[in-house]
């Protein structure tokens, strides 16, 4: 066997599900099942727009938000704080015990910090001149 690396920055959607399929067989086998499953919060207009959103998912425990926007039209109103607990709520209701998210913008920690998560990792320079932020945060009753 003579096997070839490529590397290429279009890689085919079917191929990629193949390796996310293969990867996720292997941690099931070793850690036990993740349960994945996508959680989305909109935020609609009146006439049915979008204008925020967080997209994530909910996997071994842990509620994992990927991506939190807000429109401009919305800023300054707790909406990130409304959809963060949205969030966390359904995540309690799947029985996740923590939740966790990253950020480089500074405006965003300062409100993941409000909402009560904790830094616990930092990559400097990620982007060059910011500092990507990792915070944590217990669903768990004290």
């Amino acid at each position: 066997m003579n096997p070839q690396l490529i590397v290429t920055s279009n890689p085919e959607p079917d191929e990629l599900a193949i390796i996310g399929a293969r990867l996720s067989a292997f941690n099931d086998a070793d850690v036990g099942r993740s349960e994945r499953t996508p959680l989305a919060v909109f935020v609609r207009g009146e006439n049915g727009q979008l204008l925020a959103g967080i997209s994530g998912y909910t996997a071994w425990g842990w509620l994992y938000i990927q991506w939190l926007f807000v429109d401009e039209s919305l800023r300054g109103q707790k909406m990130a704080n409304r959809m963060l607990t949205a969030a966390e709520d359904e995540a309690r209701t799947r029985g996740c015990h923590s939740a966790w998210i990253d950020t480089f913008n500074p405006v965003a920690e300062k409100a993941y910090r409000r909402q009560g998560y904790e830094v616990f990792g930092e990559l400097p320079d990620f982007p060059v001149g910011r500092t990507r932020k990792f915070l944590q945060k217990s669903l768990v009753s004290p």
